[in-house]
């Protein structure tokens, strides 16, 4: 059976560290736009929001200080949109595995 109260609680954190990592972008990057025009499938770099390798490293410091998590060569895939980074942060950060 369906825990709906559970199934909530993850919709609600995921949305939290999507709208985090938004507000990464925006702050860390210094990119004007309104963080509700930034698509969570949308490409970071190359024709998405046009990130190069100076963003990548900026974003994953930011990622770093706000959830914990570290990135290294072997993770840059997930810097590829919003949700393979929220996807990684839920899966990698101390906080969000302590909760299940």
């Amino acid at each position: 059976m369906i825990n709906w109260n559970e199934e909530r609680k993850v919709i609600k954190t995921r949305q939290e560290v999507v709208n985090e990592i938004k507000e990464i972008l925006i702050d860390s990057l210094m990119l004007d736009i309104d963080k509700e025009l930034i698509m969570n499938d949308q490409p970071l770099f190359g024709r998405g929001l046009e990130l190069d390798s100076i963003d990548a490293l900026e974003l994953s410091i930011g990622i770093s200080t706000t959830f914990g998590v570290e990135l290294n060569d072997d993770d840059m895939a997930v810097l590829s949109s919003v949700n393979k980074l929220a996807d990684f942060v839920i899966e990698n950060s101390e906080e969000f595995i302590n909760e299940d």
